[in-house]
Order: structure tokens, then C-alpha cells, then sequence
């Protein structure tokens, strides 16, 4: 399963950013072989649309679960629509490795949108 994580850089001691649409860069994160690559957010700038931009995006990249601080109303229907998870974590006092580490220690979480507390 291929997962997104909202970060503020492009390695795996950036923060985690909260901001989905808008978050400056995204780690994609392979479940079975433990890969990461990251991509830069094209749309943070965006005058508008970016959360349902990104989320078309991420579809492209095959990603089936994004982890993120919050999800605008439009980006969740669209989210919605392409069977893409989300899994909202409320503090960003984390890295990017920080929330592999946390998916590596909790495989089982695998369906349904959910909270997640760290």
C-alpha cells in the first residue's frame, strides 16, 4: 500500500505539516518495501482548488491512504470518490519518520477514515 504524509521538506527528519492542499511537499511511503520518495506539492500556491488538485495527483501516484492534519470539504469529497483513506493526525510535533515509524508499529489500521493519535 502506498501512503502520502504531508511534510514540510524532502527528507524523513521534515516535520510533518498539518495542511494538506497547501503542505510543501508529500513523502510517498511503499507499506510492503519500505521505500520513500518525495514531491514537491505543485499546487500549494494555488489560487484555489489545491486540496482537490493534490488529491487527483496522488491518485496518479497510486496512493491508496494520505496522512495529514486536515482535509478541506472539497478535497474530502474527492478523496471520497477516488477510495483514497484518511487518516488525520491533530499534532504536528512530528517527523516524517516519526509517522512511518508509527504505520510500521500499527499495520492492522487499513480501512476506514480514522484519527489518529501518536
Amino acid at each position: 500500500m502506498k501512503t502520502a504524509i504531508t511534510s514540510s521538506g524532502d527528507e524523513l527528519t521534515a516535520q510533518f505539516d498539518k495542511r494538506f492542499g497547501r503542505s510543501a511537499w508529500f513523502c510517498l511511503y511503499d507499506e510492503k518495501n519500505g521505500a520513500t520518495t518525495f514531491h514537491k506539492n505543485a499546487y500549494a500556491d494555488a489560487p484555489h482548488g489545491a486540496g482537490t488538485m493534490v488529491a487527483e495527483k496522488l491518485a496518479e501516484l497510486n496512493v491508496q491512504k494520505i496522512i495529514s492534519g486536515d482535509f478541506g470539504h472539497k478535497a474530502k469529497e474527492q478523496l471520497d470518490k477516488l477510495n483514497i483513506q484518511m487518516v488525520i493526525v491533530q499534532d504536528d510535533n512530528y517527523t516524517v519518520q516519526d509517522i512511518i515509524n508509527k504505520l510500521n508499529k500499527d499495520p492492522g489500521k487499513k480501512k476506514g477514515r480514522y484519527t489518529w493519535a501518536l
